[in-house]
């Protein structure tokens, strides 16, 4: 089958879209985490993310590349597996310009020429080591992927939108018909018991929050289809918001929907990636780039690390050690 992959970018250091940003954030607002610098920055580590795709994912298609309309400046926008594209592209103009990635990740399924399976990245997800096509998809298609509960009694504004997605997952699905339709996906020692919760709350009439990998994320343009067919309206008004919101519904709605509908194949997702906090764990997350420990990492960026640049130093130099020499990305 044919296999795209999703990034989206910015950079926050373009004079245009510091002006747009300034003047749409003073005008509506917005939550201290949507305006956070480390939502926005490039940490230097872009070119690492087109090389680690090339040579550890060879067999994907076709890289579609999400911005506003920017391009960093060593990118071959002329290589034949690279679909630049700008959110005017994909997303209605009434919405634009948009500062919320959730907004951005609705209309995934719009990208002109996308293929009907995909694996979305944020720009954070690296490829690490060598990823095998069946990774993401089994022979039959299936977005490969766990089927596990989390509590979420959380507060913050990502705790909130994944329960506005769970809120629509549960109007749409009947969990207990669910689970005795689908008994092997949703209870399998594959999980490697990272299902303990899903197990103990078999009885209970509604899906919880699910647990969220932090990492590459496989779909089919199918499902997006049919949560637009069903939540048209709550996600409209949801793509209203230029600024990350509590009322808003993330990709984590249509991922939910894949393992409401049994559209998934079960995998233990966690068994070969591992999100870094940089903010804890920046010695310990360039170890594990420079070991080749996962297939996936996930560097998670937060504004209160002090030593920013001597991490992102020593973060390159791991990268480097593993993938030196240009892609055919670079110019």
């Amino acid at each position: 089958m044919d296999i795209d992959f999703v990034v989206s970018w910015v950079d926050m250091d373009d004079p245009s879209w510091q002006a747009s940003f300034a003047e749409w954030s003073s005008r509506k607002g917005g939550s201290r985490n949507g305006l956070s610098k480390a939502r926005f920055r490039d940490n230097g580590l872009l070119r690492y993310w087109f090389r680690g795709i090339e040579r550890m994912c060879p067999w994907v298609r076709r890289i579609h590349f999400v911005t506003c309309g920017q391009k960093p400046s060593w990118l071959d926008v002329s290589n034949p597996r690279l679909n630049l594209v700008s959110h005017a592209d994909y997303i209605p103009e009434r919405f634009l310009p948009t500062f919320n990635s959730s907004v951005l990740e609705l209309y995934l399924h719009r990208i002109p020429g996308l293929a009907g399976h995909f694996v979305y990245f944020n720009d954070d997800v690296f490829a690490t080591a060598p990823v095998p096509q069946d990774r993401f998809f089994s022979e039959e298609g299936l977005p490969r992927d766990i089927a596990a509960f989390r509590f979420n009694g959380g507060t913050g504004l990502w705790n909130r939108c994944l329960r506005n997605n769970m809120e629509i997952l549960n109007r749409r699905f009947d969990k207990k018909q669910v689970q005795r339709e689908f008994p092997g996906k949703w209870f399998t020692p594959e999980y490697d018991g990272r299902d303990t919760l899903t197990k103990l709350l078999r009885p209970c009439g509604k899906f919880p929050t699910f647990k969220v990998p932090h990492s590459a994320q496989p779909y089919l343009k199918e499902t997006y289809v049919q949560v637009w067919d069903y939540a048209e309206a709550e996600l409209l008004k949801a793509s209203e918001h230029r600024f990350r919101s509590g009322e808003d519904y993330t990709q984590e709605l249509m991922r939910g929907w894949q393992l409401c509908s049994g559209a998934f194949e079960p995998c233990n997702t966690y068994r070969d990636a591992r999100m870094f906090p940089l903010l804890l764990k920046a010695g310990e997350a360039a170890e594990a780039v420079r070991e080749q420990r996962y297939r996936l990492v996930c560097l998670n960026d937060n504004a209160r690390i002090k030593n920013y640049d001597a991490v992102m130093e020593e973060l390159s130099r791991s990268f480097e050690s593993i993938l030196p020499g240009k892609s055919s990305f670079e110019l």
